[in-house]
């Protein structure tokens, strides 16, 4: 993808989002944009990955870690388990995982941990199997 006319956050945010969540997934992301949804790739590129996930703040397992706490809280399981995906590649392991979520089930509730402790169950035994 030729990046050269896209400001700087953008491209750090690209960057940043390919080596989360891999580069094949964001390619996809952006080959599957149409004209009424690429604007909010681009969006999506530039604030959330270019001026929040490249500030050099925290490391990106850490930001993975809250992420997955905040998507639970969310209740956002289609965004939860790309972002456990990214967790992952991230180095966050299983028991950290865990233990993320019985946080969420204090201050989230019982419901949304389930769900995203479901989802991770999955994502961890395809893991293990691959």
């Amino acid at each position: 993808m030729d990046t050269s006319d896209k400001p700087e956050a953008w491209r750090r945010g690209y960057e940043a989002r390919c080596r989360v969540l891999g580069e094949a997934y964001v390619e996809q992301a952006f080959a599957g944009a149409d004209d009424f949804t690429r604007d909010l790739q681009d969006y999506v590129t530039e604030h959330a990955w270019g001026a929040s996930w490249a500030r050099p703040g925290l490391d990106f397992k850490t930001r993975s870690m809250l992420n997955l706490a905040m998507l639970t809280a969310l209740n956002r399981p289609h965004e939860f388990e790309i972002h456990l995906r990214g967790a992952l590649r991230n180095g966050v392991n299983a028991a950290e995982i865990k233990e993320i979520l019985l946080q969420t089930a204090v201050y989230c509730g019982a419901p949304a941990a389930l769900d995203s402790f479901r989802i991770a169950r999955r994502v961890l035994a395809e893991k293990e199997q691959s």
